[in-house]
């Protein structure tokens, strides 16, 4: 059974620790105890947990962030934006860069659809493979 630190948790939730504690405190996650007392959340609580938000927020593919580089050339434009512990880098039209105001320092939300998914495991030399 795969347990996390609350320190963890937190890192994968893109949350603080003191807000997973509080989850926790609350009884909306739930965690054990270790031989040495520290919190632990079990893998697949953490996992049930993950999911319940996404569903609630209806985001589960939308990253609000800032913009922090606009890459501009005649026809093309390069957007990255950070949304939280997530780089995520756009390729469009300058028109539709230029229409939409994307300039360093707006807010933006980037909407993933994507058809090719690569799931790698941290640690692993593997990657599974995908149609």
């Amino acid at each position: 059974m795969t347990t996390f630190r609350i320190s963890e948790a937190a890192a994968l939730l893109g949350v603080s620790s003191d807000t997973v504690r509080r989850w926790v405190d609350a009884g909306r996650l739930g965690a054990g105890r270790d031989e040495h007392g520290h919190r632990q959340v079990n893998g697949a609580d953490l996992a049930a947990f993950a999911r319940s938000q996404i569903e609630e927020s209806g985001d589960g593919n939308r990253f609000r962030g800032i913009v922090t580089e606009v890459i501009r050339d005649a026809v093309m434009a390069q957007v990255e934006i950070a949304a939280g512990p997530f780089r995520v880098v756009s390729l469009m039209s300058r028109q539709a860069a230029d229409e939409l105001g994307l300039e360093v320092g707006v807010v933006a939300v980037a909407v993933i659809k994507s058809t090719n998914v690569v799931v790698e495991i941290p640690g692993h030399e593997r990657v599974a493979s995908y149609l």
